[in-house]
């Protein structure tokens, strides 16, 4: 059967955030899906099958680290919406079946694909004691994004801040479900973004995501009511790097980006 590995949220190879992608007649047992993330070992695996017609979705899709299986994941909906239109299996919006509802991609014209999820619910938090120390810098709110990410957002003083963490990962651990989103605004909104993260999920078996598109529900919300508007751009500064912008609609949020397929191979386990 045919794998592809696709770089998600860029328009080039070898940056945003890749993921492998996996078109079945089904899905098998989980151990083996589970096997399959852990061989292709990038942060995500995507693993989909066509729904029969007429029902609420298309295409039944899941998600799997290297460790485990997660709720949500934006990148990989849009790497394997990439993967079903560049191979004419999808024609302009497609259904996911998920464990996190039905989600939406819809091509556009110039390449570029459009994500609609759920807005992450923002809870703020106090400051937990020790984050702060594991991150190696000076929080200034933190807030829980919700059970879909179960992430800790933090707020950081400013750009610098963020592209010079060095956190203790395993120290991270402790603070929330999944991971840490580390957060600020841009330190110059000309340069083509509004405001950058980085984002740390060791709970999954990933120490730095190069781009989280999920992350992005929780950011969205976040910036658009600091900044009074609701389409924004994102710039998630890990060393791969990637952009995703985000346009909020009350309990929706939309994810655009783009993708390049840079692998394609055969899986003969």
């Amino acid at each position: 059967m045919r794998i592809q590995i696709v770089d998600a949220f860029t328009d080039r190879p070898f940056a945003g955030n890749p993921a492998g992608v996996l078109l079945l007649d089904s899905f098998p047992e989980d151990s083996w899906l589970q096997n399959v993330a852990l061989e292709v070992n990038h942060a995500e695996t995507a693993f989909a099958h066509q729904l029969p017609e007429g029902g609420a979705a298309d295409w039944a899709l899941r998600w799997f680290t290297p460790a485990a299986e997660v709720r949500m994941c934006g990148h990989a909906t849009l790497a394997a919406a990439h993967v079903l239109h560049s191979t004419g299996r999808a024609h302009g919006t497609i259904r996911f079946s998920t464990l996190s509802g039905v989600l939406t991609a819809t091509a556009h014209p110039d390449g570029a694909l459009t994500l609609d999820f759920p807005t992450a619910p923002l809870t703020a938090v106090d400051i937990p004691d020790g984050v702060e120390e594991a991150l190696g810098a000076k929080a200034l709110s933190t807030y829980d994004t919700g059970e879909n990410t179960g992430d800790l957002l933090v707020e950081l003083a400013d750009e610098q801040t963020v592209r010079g963490l060095r956190p203790d990962i395993r120290a991270l651990a402790r603070y929330s479900e999944r991971g840490i989103i580390a957060t600020a605004a841009a330190q110059d909104p000309t340069r083509g973004y509004d405001f950058v993260s980085r984002g740390f999920f060791p709970n999954v078996g990933i120490d730095e995501d190069p781009v989280t598109g999920s992350a992005h529900t929780a950011l969205a919300p976040f910036w658009c009511a600091r900044l009074g508007r609701t389409e924004l751009t994102g710039l998630q500064a890990s060393h791969r790097s990637g952009q995703v912008r985000v346009t909020l609609q009350g309990e929706r949020t939309l994810l655009t980006g783009r993708a390049v397929t840079v692998i394609e191979g055969e899986l003969h386990a």
